[in-house]
């Protein structure tokens, strides 16, 4: 995945959120959900493993709709 940068790590509800956010400015997300793919190859895995990934390019649009989430999440 040549070109894509890891943008957050963490629950499968607060990727998706943050991806629906990304998604109403324009930018296109990967979700790269570990632990279903661990429970499908028949192990698990700990922790937050789902990351949102996005193009290296959009990082510069993106940066202040990551920043107000956030901000959001963590009140």
């Amino acid at each position: 995945m040549s070109g894509y940068i890891k943008l957050f790590s963490g629950t499968s509800i607060l990727v998706n959120r943050l991806a629906y956010i990304l998604d109403e400015i324009g930018i296109a997300s990967i979700v790269k959900d570990n632990q279903e793919s661990g429970r499908l190859a028949g192990f698990g895995t700990l922790g937050q493993s789902v990351d949102l990934l996005i193009n290296e390019g959009d990082y510069d649009k993106a940066k202040d709709s990551f920043e107000n989430f956030q901000k959001e999440i963590s009140k």
